[in-house]
């Protein structure tokens, strides 16, 4: 596994693209952070990141994707996923290191974001105290929920030799996860009865949840159980193809 993790990483951070990727978050980050009038947090009134944490899930959903869209579809387009299946290597190692490496640069991703925290803690009045719970609170959400994107890009890339037609795969799933269940709770037709458990089978409410500051452990189980979902439907989907 620890073979695959190194190849992936040098793999991304080996060609311009994984650096252009990682720039771009964060230059749209602090666009809308600082510069945008709409969403800027010297606008915002108060000393806090929500902005921050409201728009990253957003820009993750593009971001993420984009990582993970070459996991597998470039394995099978140029034939080496044949080559590494014959490897003294399980399926989970190998779902593992590709799953593991797509963390590990979302990690990259995120670690530059805590110059917000600096900036808004220089900036903000003498006597502020800072929500220091809610903000560690909600970098933990993001990172929960950068993990579950990761995840899901894997299994898309697992499904397709194309990496485009993962991307756009990879976005509609996390889409679907992140506001389709919200939005599907708000229908009339569920008011009142199913609507506060399709929010909870939603990404949303439990990143919502876990950025109060509040770690509840049904919310991190929420999170680790659709990771291993996926990961699962990624070993299968390999296993499928393989023997095909």
């Amino acid at each position: 596994m620890l073979a695959i993790f190194r190849k992936e990483i040098h793999q991304f951070f080996s060609s311009i693209t994984g650096y252009i990727a990682i720039i771009l978050f964060l230059l749209a980050n602090g666009l809308l952070l600082f510069v945008f009038p709409d969403t800027s947090l010297l606008d915002y009134g108060y000393a806090n990141l929500d902005p921050l944490f409201n728009l990253a899930p957003i820009i993750y959903l593009l971001l993420i994707p984009a990582i993970t869209m070459r996991s597998f579809a470039d394995e099978f387009k140029s034939g080496t996923m044949e080559i590494l299946s014959t490897k003294p290597l399980s399926w989970w190692q190998i779902v593992n290191g590709k799953f593991f490496a797509g963390i590990l640069i979302v990690l990259i991703s995120l670690i530059p974001t805590f110059v917000y925290y600096i900036a808004i803690r220089k900036l903000s009045a003498p006597d502020t105290v800072l929500d220091n719970g809610g903000i560690a609170g909600s970098y933990i959400g993001l990172f929960l929920l950068g993990a579950v994107f990761t995840a899901i890009g894997v299994w898309a890339s697992s499904l397709t030799t194309n990496s485009v037609v993962a991307f756009l795969t990879a976005i509609f799933t996390c889409f679907i996860f992140y506001y389709g269940f919200d939005s599907l709770s708000k229908l009339p037709a569920f008011s009142g009865s199913a609507d506060y458990y399709l929010q909870m089978a939603g990404i949303r409410f439990h990143y919502t949840s876990i950025s109060r500051g509040v770690i509840d452990s049904r919310d991190v189980v929420y999170f680790l159980s659709i990771i291993a979902l996926m990961l699962y439907l990624t070993r299968l989907s390999l296993q499928r193809r393989i023997w095909d």
